[in-house]
């Protein structure tokens, strides 16, 4: 089978690799239109179902971001003067860099033969390096040349979330998975920071539209307004700088996050992959781990059907429901913190058993303290956040970001 990947992001190469253990004879070639090596963000993070899962799938690869990996296994919630506190998350998590995850990915896919081409992009559905393939994956990102010529065929929707937030780097090095919330007189602002290497962490930092414009941040510099983002974080950061995205014109990178959706995810011969096909809000940590699931669902769905058209349709087929829980789990955190001074109010240990159910659909339709209460009365487990974790679906951990054990290994 002759396969093109449009885009070198994790999903392309990781379905690249799976592709090439179950048959070495699939010519696979993945253009990538940046530098190899090139790459925005800083860290992503996964938990450790996810890595097992990895070890089913391909133990050499897994084995390498294991070993390039940051462990944590509790969060920090740093409410500044009123509390800090700590609580068990419940499953081990990891903070790998992004640049060293597509290394890592990079290097094994053109160990099993995989042809990797850089500085290639590719321009749109009838590109010449696309004809005589039997399969077009289409990893290129949000805003995908592939998909948005045919944006009614798959249903294309977009959703622009309220809140604005800028992705950071810092050298403050975190031992935990970080949350801090800073009230100021023009309204909430809050970070979440997890480290993934031994020089860097990851800073998300994200405030409603009030509070941005009312700290002057949308007319700031990136230099203004990191000088004025280490200061409202000083009790975390500990003296540490943060670290911007490099822009021409001196811009801060300020975004309001895009929700992607795809009724269908193939269109003759072509797929949609990772971020083509759907994107996750960043608060609930999945989108590394949907993406490598779709890479999973894709490459079994090939090695099940001959028919490479029938084999697309399956996986859209299985795919797309498989992910429906995760999704909406995203859509209520989102909801969460656009909706943060519903929850300011309540005591330390009440808002912070509520950040540990930002996923829940019921809690938006439920008075805080009710949800709460009744989760202590019911189980009278502490903050109720087992009970409710049970019961309503806790997210990052949940089993559609499992990808799809496939034949063959």
């Amino acid at each position: 089978m002759k396969v093109v990947c449009v885009g070198g992001g994790p999903a392309s190469l990781y379905f690249s690799i799976l592709m090439k253990r179950m048959d070495t004879s699939h010519e696979l070639t993945v253009y990538e239109r940046n530098p190899a090596g090139s790459t925005y963000g800083w860290g992503v993070t996964y938990w450790s179902q996810l890595l097992q899962n990895l070890y089913a799938l391909d133990p050499e690869s897994a084995q390498a971001i294991k070993e390039n990996s940051v462990h944590w296994d509790d969060w920090v919630v740093d409410l500044q003067e009123r509390a800090t506190l700590t609580m068990e998350h419940g499953d081990d998590g990891f903070g790998i860099g992004r640049r060293t995850l597509l290394d890592i990915l990079a290097r094994r896919a053109g160990e099993l033969g995989v042809r990797i081409v850089y500085e290639h992009e590719i321009t749109g559905p009838d590109a010449p390096e696309l004809d005589g393939a039997d399969v077009v994956v289409a990893g290129d990102g949000i805003n995908s040349r592939l998909r948005e010529p045919h944006a009614e065929h798959f249903g294309t929707e977009f959703t622009v979330g309220r809140n604005v937030y800028m992705w950071l780097g810092t050298t403050k090095i975190f031992d935990s998975f970080v949350f801090s919330f800073v009230e100021t007189a023009h309204g909430w602002i809050w970070c979440y920071g997890y480290p993934y290497g031994n020089e860097h962490s990851t800073c998300v930092v994200e405030c409603a539209p009030a509070t941005w414009t009312g700290l002057g941040l949308d007319a700031a510099s990136e230099a203004d307004s990191l000088a004025v983002l280490e200061k409202l974080f000083s009790d975390v950061l500990d003296g540490h700088p943060l670290i911007g995205r490099e822009q021409p014109d001196g811009s801060a990178h300020w975004l309001n996050f895009r929700t992607l959706t795809n009724r269908t995810w193939h269109r003759g011969n072509v797929a949609l992959l990772g971020d083509a096909a759907h994107t996750t809000h960043y608060s609930i940590g999945a989108g590394t781990a949907l993406a490598l699931g779709d890479a999973a669902f894709l490459a079994d769905a090939l090695h099940s059907d001959p028919d490479p058209l029938s084999a697309l349709a399956l996986y859209s087929r299985r795919r797309i429901p498989a992910i429906r829980m995760t999704q909406r789990s995203a859509r209520n955190s989102a909801r969460w913190y656009e909706n943060l001074p519903r929850y300011a109010a309540l005591s330390p240990r009440q808002f912070v058993a509520l950040l540990g159910q930002r996923h829940s659909t019921t809690l938006r339709r439920v008075p805080p303290r009710l949800y709460y209460a009744v989760g202590r009365t019911l189980e009278g487990l502490q903050d109720g956040t087992h009970w409710l974790a049970t019961k309503l679906g806790r997210g990052p951990a949940c089993e559609c970001c499992r990808p799809q054990p496939t034949e063959g290994g």
